[in-house]
């Protein structure tokens, strides 16, 4: 597959796109908003295209023309307010997910958090954030595109450890970003994981194992 990543200057972005890369089995384009980050992908040999999720749906759909599949792994960063929560983490998925279906690309995969989709177990110092992930992954269960709503837990960086466990309702703990970029590549062919939501955590089981079982 070639793989449009969306928020691909992000950490699990960045990871995502240099583990595409190395597989051979998969190609990528990453998706930026700025020229320097355009030229250092360029100059890392990954194709990169400058596309902006508060731009509009054309902008992304013509970005991503020509792709099999698109990773939402975009977010606004803890930093900034809830505006450009609504704007980035709920407005600007919904507007990928347009922008697949006018492109014509089934393939979808959204970064989540964990237990976004239960209210009541919701983490109230970030809650804006997980108002907007709910209502994106909602929007995309809705829609007919061949989904996958991937929603890990607390984000660390260090080495990934290729163990994991995914689940409907797993306990709040921690994973590797590198973890999650490999899930999200494990899953890109995984058919257990189509029209599928989880949530994922670090835990014993290797990523392709933990994946079939779903």
């Amino acid at each position: 597959m070639k793989v449009f990543v969306v928020g691909a200057n992000g950490q699990i972005g960045k990871q995502l796109a240099q583990i595409l890369k190395e597989s051979g089995e998969h190609t990528v384009r990453a998706m930026v908003r700025k020229d320097e980050q355009m030229r250092m992908f360029s100059e890392n040999g990954i194709e990169a295209v400058i596309a902006d999720l508060e731009g509009s749906v054309d902008e992304i759909a013509t970005a991503a023309s020509g792709c099999d599949a698109i990773v939402f792994t975009a977010g606004s960063g803890g930093h900034t307010g809830a505006d450009k929560t609504l704007l980035i983490d709920l407005d600007g998925a919904v507007k990928t997910i347009e922008a697949a279906e006018k492109a014509g690309i089934n393939r979808f995969i959204m970064v989540s958090a964990l237990q976004a989709h239960n209210r009541e177990n919701r983490n109230a110092k970030i809650k804006p954030y997980y108002v907007a992930k709910h209502y994106a992954d909602k929007m995309l269960m809705k829609s007919d595109l061949n989904y996958t709503i991937i929603r890990p837990g607390g984000l660390l960086n260090e080495p990934g450890k290729g163990k994991i466990s995914v689940g409907e309702n797993l306990m709040r703990t921690t994973i590797p970003r590198e973890d999650v970029a490999r899930t999200i590549m494990a899953s890109l062919n995984e058919e257990h994981t189509y029209h599928r939501s989880f949530d994922l955590v670090t835990e014993e089981e290797s990523i392709s194992d933990a994946l079939k079982k779903l």
